[in-house]
């Protein structure tokens, strides 16, 4: 019986090889691709929704808000939850719930319940993320991690792209209920492909420790406020409100609490002791710079192309598309140059081609066309690759495969928590700096100024024959010019911003000296998984 036992315990690793790596990064890619359109494909419709639901805009924003918050606190837990409950259960939870969730966000049929059905969407979608890449990276042998993290980092990078562009097409052709509708076949492919395709591999064991309640707690407090804080503020004018002021005071109480929670109970939901390894800790404040810097420059694009150069939302979200397509291109490139280049040059690379990119569009000017705006993303987007595919497999390369579960929830969750205070700060930026630029400006527009003289006369006389009276001619002239100094100033405050996020890249540079080349291992354990 024993040697029976034992060789049926044999056959069971031998039956996983059998199934081919590609197919497993299919089944994970196809809920991480559905999660990450979501959390930007429902931004263009939120007038539509609100028009619908009988709400405001600023009411409907919490569609977006429920969300982020929920996802934010399940995404660091997602290691621990996969060890508590098993991770293809875990996996198959998240899909399914996901993907009912969204059935129910199209039927809502008032606001509160759609809040509520995002929230479900949220959680349920929070740990997709982490979960796919683990997978992937247990999945390959490390030879050729590099072309399944080119795989998965493509999804990641691809789909909030394309977010914009088919939220405001489903839009516009049907209604906005269709792209939550949009889920369910994807949702369901990928439930039935983790059922037949992905196995929990022998170190994933269940456990029967303690729970750590209070770290939960103060996790879901801290994470929470932190959230609502980032995406609400800039509308209060941050810390000029009371609530938000209250609301960073309690983030800050709560992380706080929750981090020295974790390092000193013996059971905790987040293992925060894996920063220990040095490159694995900077890899991780990498990831957090880099998803300040990469998701701070995508909001302010397309924010650029409408209030300066007059493109309607669905063209100004084609624009967006050339990122993607240098993505897409070059990514897979990237994934074999990782077996051929050291990563951590790749990586280098990434980062001085993705302050070029963002330099380059610092530079630009009110007279541009649309192929100005075209190639500096072309060229950010075949960045984003030298950047994601080597600083993940760098990253994760040193952490044992029992952790890897709890090191990718860390890496998502910094990377997310990067691009909410990049998004937060940009926008903030942007508003302070034109009010400097407005000030530096029309200090020069005055009586004395031959130029201002000169440009004030010329829009009177334009007013004069269009036939205004003389009087309101010299009111329409100086709003005209107030007009044009505001966007000027506008403008100089998006090259300012862009070129403070260019240097940002560069001050990365020497954290790659800390980093350890990823080990050059055959096969092993990983690939027999």
């Amino acid at each position: 019986m024993a040697s029976t036992a034992s060789t049926l315990n044999g056959l069971a690793p031998r039956a996983r090889v059998e199934i081919n790596p590609w197919i497993i990064a299919v089944a994970v890619m196809l809920g991480t691709f559905m999660e990450v359109l979501d959390t930007t494909v429902v931004n263009v419709s939120l007038p539509h929704i609100a028009g619908s639901l009988g709400a405001t805009v600023d009411e409907a924003t919490w569609v977006l808000t429920s969300y982020l918050v929920s996802n934010g606190i399940i995404l660091p837990m997602t290691g621990w939850l996969s060890n508590f409950f098993g991770r293809k259960r875990i996996l198959l939870l998240s899909v399914s719930g996901f993907t009912i969730a969204s059935f129910f966000c199209g039927l809502a049929p008032n606001l509160p319940l759609l809040i509520i059905f995002r929230v479900i969407q949220g959680a349920t979608g929070g740990g997709l993320q982490p979960l796919s890449q683990a997978i992937l990276m247990e999945s390959f042998p490390p030879e050729k991690r590099g072309k399944a993290m080119a795989f998965w980092a493509l999804g990641i990078v691809v789909a909030p792209m394309l977010g914009p562009v088919l939220g405001g097409w489903i839009t516009d052709s049907y209604s906005w209920r269709w792209v939550f509708y949009i889920n369910l076949p994807v949702g369901i492919a990928a439930t039935f492909m983790i059922n037949l395709f992905i196995h929990d591999p022998p170190y994933i064991r269940r456990t029967t420790g303690r729970v750590d309640y209070y770290g939960i707690g103060l996790l879901a407090l801290g994470m929470g406020a932190l959230q609502i804080v980032l995406d609400k503020g800039q509308e209060a004018d941050w810390f000029g409100s009371r609530w938000v002021v209250a609301g960073t005071t309690l983030a800050a109480l709560g992380l706080g609490l929750f981090v020295l929670r974790e390092l000193m109970t013996r059971h905790p939901v987040v293992d925060l002791r894996i920063l220990r390894v040095r490159t694995y800790a900077t890899g991780v404040f990498m990831m957090t710079v880099l998803g300040f810097v990469l998701y701070g420059s995508t909001v302010l694009i397309p924010i650029f192309l409408q209030t300066l150069l007059g493109y309607p939302s669905l063209q100004a979200g084609l624009a967006m598309l050339p990122r993607g397509l240098g993505s897409f291109l070059f990514m897979p490139a990237v994934g074999i140059l990782m077996g051929k280049i050291e990563p951590r040059k790749l990586l280098g690379a990434g980062i001085i081609t993705a302050a070029a990119s963002l330099f380059w569009l610092g530079s630009l000017n009110l007279q541009i066309g649309y192929w100005n705006i075209f190639w500096p993303q072309l060229l950010q987007g075949c960045a984003m690759g030298l950047l994601f595919v080597p600083l993940t497999t760098v990253t994760n390369d040193p952490i044992p495969n029992e952790k890897m579960g709890n090191a990718t929830s860390i890496f998502n969750l910094m990377r997310n928590v990067g691009a909410s205070v990049g998004i937060a700060t940009v926008t903030t930026m942007i508003a302070r700096h034109q009010q400097v630029h407005v000030n530096i400006l029309g200090a020069h527009v005055s009586s004395y100024d031959p130029r201002a003289q000169q440009a004030l006369a010329g829009a009177i006389s334009m007013f004069l024959r269009q036939g205004s009276p003389p009087a309101l001619a010299q009111q329409q002239a100086y709003a005209a010019i107030y007009g044009s100094v505001q966007q000027q100033a506008s403008m100089l405050s998006f090259l300012d911003v862009f070129q403070t996020l260019g240097a940002l890249f560069l001050l990365m540079l020497p954290l790659i000296l800390l980093m350890k080349p990823p080990r050059k291992r055959a096969g092993g354990s990983m690939a027999a998984h």
